[in-house]
């Protein structure tokens, strides 16, 4: 042993043992180190061994202990439950303790028929439709008796691209039709909606609420006792949210508007909500019971004390000097400029009454033709004066039934499903960066906001600039669906929903313009050499199955060229076909005739066997394969 200056001895201890055995070789060997004449006796029956053992039990358990409480703070390596809940919600991720199944529901009615002196036939009287609200619960048949409820409204009287109401004749007599079967598809999960009512009295910051039941889905919605509704948000500092309004024509002085509110149900817009919450599993003491403990909070203000703050402006951004306020190095949420330090108001001498959703799991993962139980509470008729009998009768005649079997059930999220989701909603961030998110988040758009069919991101050049406009960051160019799935230009509503929808996650020095893709028709011409002894006419029916499957308008991308060679291969490989002579692409043009007005020198753009699309995006399609693809068998 040594001094130093302090005379204090300088010790030789090794930080990196750290478990019981370790500890106590090490402290042995310590101990005859640096005190040889007073420690002497090392037997297991000595008490020198006993204190010993002890500071290396009690060193064991430290070590121990240190270690868990770091490795719960990294998701790979936590293995708590609720520290990997709390790890989802930091990363901004949202776990699931129950999940729904979810099915295709048909629903019918018969409604009487009424002649059309205009149309000059009878007609069925959709003065007898009937409304079927959301949320409406169907349950199946049997001794099961699972649950599911309707996502949409269902009415009977409006018909639309997305929400078609399909006819057809259901009694007649002579060559007079009775009555008709109108039929509806909406979509349902499994769910049951429970509801439960909290006081609360003075404004508390950050009031919180926990909801505890078994295979907890969420929060379906929250009123106040005055009548407010309580609108769940992300996060507290989440100022707008998005909001869906029924499009009866919002925009009376736009044509284009008037026109295709059929085409797009509903409207896309952003509403601000002082009154809101958030959500958040805190506990799952069983993954495979499904008991959970669903938590609410709210905000911290009250209605006088509203503090947002418009970010940024000239007059809260200052100039960097030392008595005034900088801000120009704070980083903005581009969806949000509205910063608030109450988060929203705080509940205060009402009740809550709160609906939530349970049920969902693997069990409810149901067969087809099951959901027959249809809750006719609420349903209602579209018209009233009606004549009693023929209501009661058509009200009686309302049935459904599910097609397909449901699916997705599950018991929610386990462990590694967590430490998954986690990693990769971080790593996702719900912010489109690159041309590549702008397309995937253009596509995931709700379909009842416009029928998005094809997206195509592209950054444009010098060259496209427009005189009367700055460069954007990024061109949209986008098509949607006609009612019988063919190609069409989108309509301006959708495209102003696109926007809407786009501008909760767009970066917030990006620009980006929506267009519209151009869309090229043609027509298909084939000669094929048939082998001995096959039938011709089942050889050219084979071969137009071939082409128009090709040609799938669901496959088809924009900017995507045709290729000429795989096409033969295709057919070449058809069994009776010696060889395919020739195939020819023609284009076709004219809105009067149906196609789209855009024409195209498919000739001139074929190279190689590749016959590539225009330098503005377009996509080729094959609108009527039924009638455009035309084939003969020829000689060899």
């Amino acid at each position: 042993m040594r001094y130093n200056n302090q005379n204090k001895i300088n010790r030789d201890i090794k930080y990196v043992n750290r478990d019981f055995t370790e500890l106590r070789a090490n402290l042995i060997e310590f101990a005859k180190t640096y005190f040889p004449n007073t420690v002497t006796d090392f037997s297991p029956a000595s008490p020198s061994t006993m204190f010993i053992e002890m500071a290396s039990y009690v060193g064991d358990i430290m070590a121990f202990y240190t270690d868990n409480q770091i490795q719960e703070n990294f998701t790979q390596y936590a293995k708590q439950l609720n520290n990997l809940y709390a790890l989802a919600y930091m990363m901004g991720y949202k776990p699931s303790v129950s999940t729904p199944s979810t099915t295709e529901v048909e629903i019918f009615q018969i409604v009487p028929a009424i002649y059309n002196p205009t149309l000059g036939r009878d007609i069925p009287d959709f003065s007898y439709s009937l409304i079927i609200p959301e949320n409406t619960s169907i349950t199946t048949d049997g001794e099961s008796n699972i649950n599911f409820i309707t996502q949409n409204v269902v009415d009977f009287s409006q018909s639309s691209s997305l929400d078609p109401t399909i006819v057809s004749v259901y009694a007649i007599e002579g060559d007079t039709p009775q009555s008709f079967l109108l039929k509806k598809t909406v979509e349902a999960y499994s769910a049951t909606i429970a509801s439960i009512n909290f006081s609360a009295g003075e404004p508390e910051r950050f009031s919180t609420f926990e909801i505890q039941d078994q295979n907890l889905i969420g929060i379906l919605d929250v009123y106040d006792s005055d009548g407010n509704e309580w609108k769940e948000v992300d996060y507290l500092a989440q100022e707008t949210i998005f909001n869906t309004i029924k499009n009866t024509n919002p925009f009376p002085n736009d044509i284009n508007a008037q026109s295709d509110y059929s085409e797009v149900p509903y409207i896309l817009s952003l509403e601000k909500v002082p009154r809101r919450f958030v959500s958040r599993f805190v506990s799952n003491n069983n993954l495979n019971s499904g008991s959970a403990t669903l938590q609410l909070q709210f905000g911290a203000g009250t209605t006088q004390d509203f503090d947002e703050e418009i970010t940024p402006n000239p007059e809260n951004v200052g100039i960097g000097l030392p008595v005034t306020r900088n801000k120009l190095t704070t980083a903005y949420d581009p969806s949000n400029f509205l910063y608030t330090k109450t988060y929203g108001i705080a509940p205060s001498n009402t009740t809550l009454t709160v609906r939530y959703l349970t049920g969902g799991g693997v069990g409810a993962n149901i067969p087809a033709n099951t959901l027959t139980g249809l809750n006719t509470s609420q349903v209602k008729f579209a018209f009233d004066t009606l004549d009693p009998n023929l209501a009661q009768d058509t009200f009686n005649s309302l049935t459904c039934t599910n097609p397909n079997k449901s699916t997705g059930g599950g018991n929610g999220d386990s462990m590694e499903d967590l430490r998954y989701n986690i990693i990769a909603n971080y790593a996702s961030q719900l912010r489109a960066v690159t041309k590549e998110d702008y397309l995937v988040r253009a596509l995931s758009m709700p379909s009842k906001y416009g029928s998005l069919a094809k997206a195509y991101a592209e950054i444009p050049t010098l060259q496209d600039k427009n005189i009367n406009e700055a460069l954007p960051t990024l061109d949209l160019y986008v098509c949607a669906y006609n009612s019988d799935g063919t190609l069409a230009t989108p309509s301006n509503t959708l495209k102003r929903n696109l926007a809407t929808y786009l501008s909760q996650y767009r970066i917030i020095n990006d620009s980006v313009r929506i267009k519209d893709a151009f869309i090229i028709n043609f027509r298909v011409k084939f000669e094929i050499v048939t082998l001995p002894n096959y039938n011709s006419n089942e050889l050219i029916v084979k071969c137009i199955n071939t082409i128009s499957n090709y040609f799938d308008t669901s496959k088809a991308q924009i900017n995507q060229p045709i290729e000429l060679n795989q096409l033969y291969i295709n057919l070449n490989a058809i069994e009776g076909v010696q060889n395919t002579k020739s195939i020819t692409i023609e284009n076709i043009a004219g809105e009067s005739l149906g196609y789209s007005k855009y024409g195209y020198d498919m000739k001139g753009a074929t190279l190689n066997g590749v016959i590539y699309p225009s330098k503005d995006p377009s996509i080729f399609e094959l609108k009527n394969p039924n009638t455009d693809i035309k084939g003969r068998v020829v000689p060899l």
